[in-house]
């Protein structure tokens, strides 16, 4: 059994479900292509305006790679390469999936798994969740990309702690370092994610688009910046229908409807 990918679309939310329950949902490389593709859906269908992540079950989001597959898929460089090619494709679609992404993390989120929740613009997490990164237990390395976020959201000195002991960080102490951006109660956790990204699914589709690649953009050395690109999402937002819409329904005292143009 090599796990499965799981997609839905409820109310301009699209949910995005790592399913591999027996190992913890691990990351396969089956899986990996099978996200690539959901993303793509998810990225070209206007009507989701808001994406979700989560693990199958409550035992985890994603515990890492599914190791079982090592000895044949990663067994030496050149088969790592091939690995990696299908899994960092994955990742690139990740990391330019240009609408609000939320991480639902339950149960362990480990290595690789962290790398994906990392890769979320807002983590949500239950009190009783669990994270690491294994790598020097298993002898392993983790990419500069996953690194900079890890190191961007906790800071050199925390980033090194996890990375060199590879331990295991309780809920409590992943919110504190910044890890995770909200603890919820196990019981509450699916509901509370479920109002926010409802509520971010009723925004203004091209202002959440922008503030996301602005910010994305100003976590990058001001050297290298594109402030052309900056420029124009604003531009794009000032010139679109739906801030026409987004005035009148001030000025009616209404709540109003975005179209995403």
């Amino acid at each position: 059994m090599t796990g499965r990918m799981l997609s839905e679309k409820t109310g301009g939310i699209g949910w995005m479900t790592f399913s591999n329950p027996t190992k913890r949902n691990a990351m396969s490389l089956e899986m990996w292509g099978a996200m690539e593709a959901i993303l793509a859906d998810f990225q070209a269908d206007p009507a989701i305006r808001v994406v979700v992540m989560q693990g199958d079950g409550d035992r985890a989001f994603v515990s890492g790679a599914d190791i079982s597959q090592f000895e044949k898929s990663r067994s030496d460089a050149e088969s790592a390469a091939a690995y990696a090619a299908v899994s960092d494709s994955a990742r690139a679609m990740l990391n330019a999936f240009d609408k609000p992404l939320i991480a639902l993390i339950r149960g362990y989120c480990l290595g690789g798994g962290l790398g994906i929740a990392m890769a979320a613009d807002i983590r949500f997490a239950a009190s009783d969740a669990r994270f690491g990164i294994p790598a020097a237990n298993l002898g392993a390395a983790y990419s500069s990309d996953s690194l900079r976020r890890l190191v961007g959201l906790v800071g050199p000195a925390a980033a090194k702690d996890i990375l060199f002991s590879a331990r295991r960080l309780e809920a409590e102490e992943a919110l504190r370092l910044g890890l995770v951006s909200r603890l919820c109660a196990p019981e509450a956790l699916e509901a509370e994610v479920r109002a926010y990204a409802t509520l971010l699914a009723q925004k203004a589709p091209l202002s959440l688009r922008a503030s996301k690649a602005i910010v994305n953009e100003l976590m990058k050395p001001e050297s290298a910046q594109d402030a052309a690109m900056m420029r124009g999402h604003v531009e794009t937002c000032f010139n679109s229908a739906d801030y026409t819409e987004g005035r009148r329904a001030f000025m009616e005292k209404r709540s109003p409807v975005f179209q995403g143009r």
